[in-house]
């Protein structure tokens, strides 16, 4: 009962926040965007050439702005919700009150993953209007499994800036190592990968071949990457918004994307939780 107590608590209390509100509404007005002008990319993949343009259009309304937004809001409406607390003195009186500290961490968790889930349903929902009056086809399952793992993709965010929040012990700590993360994932995590080819194969793949298996598991470790495998494998459509060397190496099939992105929610949350079991509060 504590556990959903704090959860219920800290949904009420970070809906209502300026800056959260904002990144949803650019979430929302984006995914209307691209719902509007049905936009594909023709990235050209072989064998999936009869696959519905509607339904492409559908996955790509909320897979585009969705790559974008629900990392930046998971890690916008989590990352401070403990550390800011401790700074404050918050943390203190809600630990005095019948709440454990597994309570505030999960129930943390539970509660901002709640926004995302309602930020998403809220673009979902949008984007589903437009389909159904707008496109030749409207794949409603396509839809409902998208967005369901668009909410499991933000879980990922949200559980590492929760578990990151409680390993630190200030607001701006936890700022600057959210942000760091941030920039990680969109942007550095395609220049790790150029610098680990350049340093064990070279500026350039021989002729016909490919990325070694070892190198392209790393790719995968990147949140985003393992959502993508993720949806490939239960909407083979998908493939056709992505580009990615086939393997034939376990590790590298799609369904590894559901074991990552559990890895990333389970790992950050219960590092966290044993560093805050172990943190003088006062």
């Amino acid at each position: 009962m504590s556990l959903r107590a704090v959860a219920r608590k800290e949904y009420f209390q970070c809906r209502r926040s300026p800056t959260v509100l904002s990144v949803i509404g650019l979430f929302l007005l984006s995914a209307v965007f691209f719902a509007v002008i049905q936009w594909v990319p023709n990235v050209g993949q072989p064998g999936y050439d009869g696959t519905p343009t509607s339904t492409l259009a559908l996955l790509n309304s909320l897979g585009q702005p969705g790559a974008i937004f629900i990392p930046l809001l998971g890690l916008l409406v989590g990352y401070h919700t403990i550390a800011g607390e401790r700074e404050s003195g918050a943390l203190k009186m809600m630990l005095a009150l019948p709440h454990t500290r597994r309570d505030v961490v999960f129930g943390k968790f539970l509660g901002r993953v709640a926004v995302v889930m309602a930020a998403t349903a809220l673009a979902g929902v949008a984007v589903g209007i437009i389909a159904a009056v707008s496109y030749a086809v409207f794949d409603v399952e396509a839809f409902l499994l998208n967005t369901t793992l668009m909410v499991a993709y933000g879980a990922v965010y949200v559980a590492i800036a929760v578990g990151f929040s409680a390993w630190m012990d200030s607001r701006s700590k936890a700022l600057v190592g959210t942000v760091s993360l941030y920039a990680l994932f969109m942007l550095g995590w395609d220049a790790l990968m150029l610098l680990l080819q350049l340093i064990f194969i070279g500026p350039t793949l021989p002729a016909g071949t490919k990325l070694p298996d070892w190198l392209q598991f790393i790719a995968v470790l990147n949140p985003s990457r393992a959502f993508m495998y993720a949806t490939r494998s239960v909407l083979p459509s998908y493939y056709e918004l992505t580009v990615s060397a086939q393997s034939d190496a376990a590790f590298l099939q799609d369904g590894v994307g559901f074991l990552i992105l559990a890895g990333w929610i389970v790992l950050p949350l219960c590092l966290g939780f044993l560093r805050f079991t172990r943190t003088d509060i006062q």
